[in-house]
């Protein structure tokens, strides 16, 4: 028998000594981190062209920037003219107040000037009443229109179905109107003959102001013929029949006697004119 590291050869097998198998291990794996070092130091040249790349871009983009709006702000001319905008709306409603307060007081003035003249003192006390430009008090009904809570999704109804939107309040401003309603106020503000409730998104936009529900609808005058309106509507039965099946809020009260301010907003309409 041979010595284990002896290295014997016959016609069928050979045998290796284990000292060269060590050596041979260790030459694969030299190998192999020569291959691994190589690849980091790839990867490491390419990180750094990148980011120097990178810096050479922004360093242009900012050069171009400088040298294209010559040290001034590139966006100065919109800022200028929202800004300008914003002056001359400011400009216009304080001119506008202005009118406002010296017609009032010409009202005033023509009133005391013909105090003597009971049917003109009457005239005048009804156009300003039917103005909005005095505040009213009287026994008034409410009206409460709200959205469907966000948790009700029924399958097939479209979204459209789960909100108020300005016809359901129309509908009711028009019913206390044609009932003898003496003056009225949506969330609060006074209606007049000009008022337009409009839908922009999920909110109502009134005089300029967007509200979110719950919208508030009160009008003063006979509670009796108010309520019997509401009652009777069929636009109103077919509103009730939606709430009832999803959820939509509607609630009518006999408030008592309430206060409504005048109205002290912009009587002028405003409307688009065609291109010359």
């Amino acid at each position: 028998m041979s010595e284990p590291d002896e290295l014997v050869t016959g016609h069928h097998h050979s045998v290796v000594r284990p000292a060269a198998r060590s050596v041979g291990r260790r030459i694969v794996r030299a190998v192999r981190w020569a291959r691994v070092r190589e690849r980091r130091r790839r990867s490491t040249r390419l990180g750094r062209v990148a980011t120097v790349g990178v810096i050479a871009i922004a360093t242009l983009m900012a050069t171009i920037g400088a040298i294209t709006s010559h040290g001034s702000d590139l966006r100065a001319g919109r800022n200028t003219d929202l800004v300008d905008l914003v002056r001359a709306q400011a400009d216009t409603n304080k001119n506008l107040q202005t009118q406002l307060g010296a017609l009032r007081k010409d009202v005033d003035a023509l009133s005391r000037a013909d105090a003597g003249n009971p049917q003109l003192a009457a005239q005048v006390e009804q156009a300003s009443l039917d103005a909005g430009a005095t505040a009213v008090s009287g026994p008034a009904v409410k009206v409460t229109l709200t959205d469907a809570p966000l948790s009700v999704q029924p399958v097939g109804v479209d979204e459209d179905l789960l909100v108020v939107h300005q016809q359901d309040i129309q509908l009711v401003v028009n019913l206390f109107w044609a009932a003898g309603a003496e003056a009225m106020t949506i969330q609060g503000q006074r209606v007049i003959s000009t008022t337009g409730v409009k839908c922009v998104g999920n909110s109502v936009v009134l005089h300029g102001i967007p509200y979110a529900p719950p919208y508030e609808i009160v009008a003063i005058g006979d509670p009796g013929q108010l309520i019997t309106a509401l009652d009777t509507s069929d636009g109103v039965r077919i509103y009730k029949q939606y709430a009832d099946r999803y959820q939509l809020g509607w609630k009518q009260a006999d408030v008592g006697r309430v206060t409504m301010p005048a109205y002290t907003g912009s009587t002028t309409l405003s409307h688009a004119k065609p291109i010359p």
